[in-house]
């Protein structure tokens, strides 16, 4: 039987979920830049990161491309299928060698019917999904790019940072996080570099004052 990680969702779930999503699952293991499933196609599976990041996008319908997240061990995606099967409404692609396990809707939705209390973790997952989607709405529509950048820092910074705090992405590539132009994200970050706040080079973003970037990033209302 597969060990989940004690993190994201999964630290939350119930032993049962976890024994139940273990003995269903099928491991897939990933190279950086696989694409696991695109926007459109059928959904039929939810999945649960073991190792490694996995970017979280979609295009919009003038084909411009937003980054929504970048997923580590414990995240849990794709469970859209379970309450609503049609199709994907993301693409999901490898930021590095990664290890899954793919749990069929079929085989979940079968052992709720057996064990109907599995389906409150379940139900749970699907609320903080929606909570989750409504917060990045709220954030592109109301929040400037300054903020939410910063945000975006901070949280890549947990999932895909290093130890020292740098994060290995190109302006382009944060971006696409943040949902603004190039041009944006590199005015914004050239100003956070002459107050000290990060370091910035070819090889990505270094915070250096995280507590300055934490009130540029208006945290308490996270």
């Amino acid at each position: 039987m597969n060990s989940f990680p004690e993190t994201g969702f999964l630290a939350q779930a119930s032993p049962r979920l976890k024994s139940m999503l273990a003995a269903q699952a099928e491991e897939i293991r990933l190279d950086r830049g696989d694409v696991l499933f695109e926007q459109g196609d059928p959904g039929d599976a939810l999945y649960v990161v073991l190792e490694g990041r996995l970017e979280c996008s979609f295009l919009s319908f003038s084909g411009r491309k937003l980054s929504l997240d970048l997923m580590g061990p414990g995240a849990i995606f794709g469970e859209i299928a379970l309450f609503d099967p049609g199709p994907r409404t993301a693409t999901i692609t490898a930021a590095e060698p990664s290890r899954i396990l793919r749990v069929r809707s079929a085989d979940v939705m079968g052992e709720i019917r057996r064990d109907p209390e599995l389906a409150t973790d379940m139900i749970r997952l699907a609320g903080q999904r929606m909570r989750w989607m409504g917060a990045q709405i709220n954030e592109q529509v109301f929040l400037p790019v300054s903020t939410r950048l910063a945000r975006k820092l901070i949280h890549l910074a947990a999932v895909g940072g290093t130890a020292a705090g740098r994060i290995g992405m190109s302006q382009s590539e944060l971006a696409e996080y943040v949902g603004a132009t190039r041009e944006a994200v590199s005015k914004t970050i050239s100003a956070w570099k002459r107050e000290g706040v990060i370091e910035a080079s070819r090889g990505g973003i270094k915070i250096c004052d995280r507590e300055a970037l934490e009130l540029l990033a208006d945290t308490d209302q996270i």
